[in-house]
């Protein structure tokens, strides 16, 4: 009896040991330079990472979506790419899952609205009001929802956003409660809540 504990413990250690193999340090990821592939995520690097001691000060995530139809990730990726500091964000994701980071890390695109909401109707800004705005906010646009405001995210990028928020957050160091949708904090389009599900899922998910 006592053996075939022994055998079944060894067993088991062994297929634990094998997953943990298998599942992506995303945290050693996150650290790198350059252009490293991230296991579950298909990226395109317009704007590749650099020296992580020399990028902004990034403290918070505004989860945006756009009015765009399917496929205009990658053109606003493009335009972003070319004037880094337009109207726009850092990163893009497609409607298939595709993620675009368009512009270098060290750069500040403009976007939000500076933090004008102050009323309390989705979380308490007390801490958010003019405080969270695109200077020190990773922008994550999610293209898509035209001509429907209302439709939500693709399941492809929500499976993205599983992993791409893990990444933002391990990289720069942004605590889990400073992921925003972009309506919590900007009083924003009143037809829908932008950016609410996708920010209240990565909330939801932890750590």
């Amino acid at each position: 009896m006592n053996l075939r504990l022994l055998t079944l413990a060894l067993a088991a250690h062994a297929l634990s040991a094998s997953a943990a193999a298998q599942t992506p340090d995303l945290a050693a990821i996150s650290r790198s330079a350059g252009t490293p592939d991230i296991p579950g995520l298909k990226m395109v690097w317009l704007a590749p990472w650099g020296d992580l001691a020399k990028a902004h000060p990034w403290r918070n995530i505004i989860v945006h979506q756009t009015e765009g139809p399917a496929g205009s990730a990658r053109g606003g990726a493009l335009a972003q790419s070319k004037n880094p500091t337009r109207r726009g964000v850092m990163v893009w994701v497609e409607t298939d899952g595709t993620v675009y980071w368009a512009v270098g890390e060290h750069l500040v695109p403009t976007h939000g609205d500076g933090a004008n909401r102050n009323d309390n109707r989705y979380i308490d800004n007390g801490s958010t009001y003019r405080q969270v705005v695109g200077s020190n906010s990773v922008g994550v646009e999610f293209a898509g929802n035209y001509p429907d405001v209302t439709r939500g995210p693709t399941d492809a990028q929500i499976a993205a956003w599983r992993i791409l928020v893990k990444v933002l957050r391990a990289r720069y160091g942004i605590p889990l409660d400073r992921v925003y949708a972009h309506n919590w904090i900007d009083y924003k389009d009143a037809r829908y809540c932008e950016g609410c599900a996708l920010a209240k899922m990565a909330r939801e998910w932890g750590e």
